[in-house]
């Protein structure tokens, strides 16, 4: 499957924050999509003894959450560990797991950010862009934002916001677990964000396109 477009990844930390505030007025937050039928998970490790990334993707039926394709990828980064630049660290190595997939997912979900963001595009956003598919970023952790917790009960969520603007949920996706942090990538809304990581969750804390992402990618590592 072809990327439907690109930009250099092994540039500076100030050419790489640049890059982000240009891409940035590209984001479309409002549902651009038809039907949707698959979802796509990606998940990124990283092998300290074998200095490599390992990016897996899993696509799974929106309906029946049963697994139709999983691939993987790895890559040595280009790009060294910084906090806010992380799609220039595994974006590479996804976009390789992405070049493998038969299946053209209607919908990706990574464990990353979308514009929850200091620069408004994390990773679900920057792939999302480049890939030019509804994204959604949901994330075990704030990397910026105020919130109020939310109910401990499963679908409890509270507004997530930068400088009072809306940017996401913080959503609780099982009983009395931590909640996680979901933000729109690219093409779909707060609320439809929300709505596909509730409606693709199976029990656990992430919903199932990531949580299968990360055991195919940890698999991929060892």
């Amino acid at each position: 499957m072809m990327v439907a477009g690109s930009h250099p990844w092994n540039v500076s930390v100030q050419d790489a924050s640049a890059i982000q505030k240009g891409l940035r007025s590209g984001l479309v937050l409002e549902d651009d999509f038809g039907e949707i039928g698959t979802v796509a998970g990606f998940d990124v490790s990283f092998s300290r003894e074998r200095d490599l990334l390992h990016a897996a993707v899993v696509i799974i039926d929106a309906g029946t959450l049963e697994v139709l394709e999983t691939v993987s990828a790895s890559a040595e980064p280009t790009f060294p560990y910084v906090p806010g630049l992380l799609s220039f660290r595994e974006g590479p190595v996804v976009e390789l797991a992405y070049g493998k997939l038969e299946i053209r997912p209607d919908l990706l979900m990574f464990d990353g950010q979308g514009i929850a963001h200091p620069r408004g595009l994390g990773l679900a956003s920057h792939m999302g862009l480049l890939l030019d598919r509804p994204s959604i970023g949901c994330a075990k952790s704030r990397l910026i934002g105020e919130f109020k917790e939310p109910k401990q009960k499963r679908g409890a969520m509270r507004t997530l916001s930068i400088q009072r603007k809306k940017v996401g949920v913080v959503l609780r996706s099982k009983d009395n677990t931590k909640p996680l942090f979901v933000s729109p990538g690219h093409r779909i809304s707060v609320e439809s964000a929300a709505e596909w990581v509730l409606r693709t969750g199976k029990g656990y804390r992430l919903p199932e396109p990531t949580r299968l992402a990360h055991i195919a990618a940890g698999r991929a590592k060892r």
